[in-house]
């Protein structure tokens, strides 16, 4: 079995439009190459899926407005539970009701919500995003965080591997899940700051970028209970991404916790 913790999907009329401003962005910024591999569509995320052996995969929205939460949540609560998609919810940390769209995100059946403070503009250890982690939490709300470098916006950064252990004075952690690995490209950080700690990481965006003894050290020392298999699809083919875990030199009992278990945990898959 394979869960794919990290995609991203838009809806059809404006997925292509989307992804266009979002491809852009990179060419923009320059940090790195970036094109999508599919199209950010739901047919499309299916079409890889069974493709590429991919049993599940979570979406994870991001609310890059304060006037987008609503519309995305139902979304996410339309797709969430249907043909192996699942899907968090999201909120921005400006927004006024950022309170009750927390609750009602619990009521449509969400387990979580996706946080990107590049795009948001709000610090990962801000009063902003500190009330909604600790809300969160009492909700039993899991929270993905974009953390680390972004190809697609310059610095400075909102959510590095510090600010995220900075979060840890506030609430207990466990619900806390850091994109790329903790943070994409700041991995020595990740390290210093993140690893033996209760947040969990998830492996988006990283086989090219990551050197594989750095990887594997990761995984061993942070435990590979807290580690997730995600590809930041549609920007990192699935099928490759499992592939190159499959291929790591790490125990089968380690590959499992990452490919599925965790995620079955955290999805209440039987």
């Amino acid at each position: 079995m394979i869960i794919d913790f990290h995609t991203h999907i838009f809806p059809e009329k404006i997925a292509k439009r989307t992804i266009e401003q979002l491809e852009e962005n990179i060419r923009r910024t320059g940090i790195r190459e970036g094109t999508a591999v599919i199209e950010a569509t739901l047919d499309a995320l299916k079409e890889s899926m069974s493709r590429n052996g991919i049993d599940c995969s979570l979406v994870l929205p991001i609310a890059t407005r304060v006037t987008q939460s609503e519309t995305i949540n139902e979304f996410a609560a339309k797709i969430n539970g249907h043909d192996g998609i699942f899907s968090f919810g999201s909120l921005h940390p400006m927004q006024e009701d950022w309170e009750e769209t927390l609750e009602k995100i619990k009521e449509l059946g969400l387990l979580g919500i996706k946080l990107h403070p590049e795009y948001q503009q709000c610090d990962a250890d801000g009063k902003e995003t500190l009330r909604i982690l600790e809300k969160c939490e009492k909700l039993g709300l899991y929270t993905v965080f974009h953390a680390g470098n972004d190809v697609g916006v310059l610095p400075p950064r909102h959510c590095t591997p510090r600010q995220l252990k900075n979060t840890l004075d506030y609430v207990k952690g466990d619900k806390i899940i850091a994109a790329h690995l903790g943070g994409w490209t700041m991995w020595d950080e990740v390290e210093e700051y993140l690893v033996g700690t209760p947040i969990m990481l998830d492996t988006a965006f990283i086989k090219d970028f990551i050197d594989k003894e750095q990887l594997i050290r990761i995984i061993n020392n942070h435990g590979s209970d807290k580690i997730l298999f995600a590809t930041d699809s549609p920007w990192e083919h699935q099928g490759e991404s499992a592939a190159f875990f499959k291929d790591l030199e790490i125990s089968d009992d380690k590959k499992e916790d990452i490919l599925y278990k965790n995620a079955k945990k955290i999805l209440k898959l039987s």
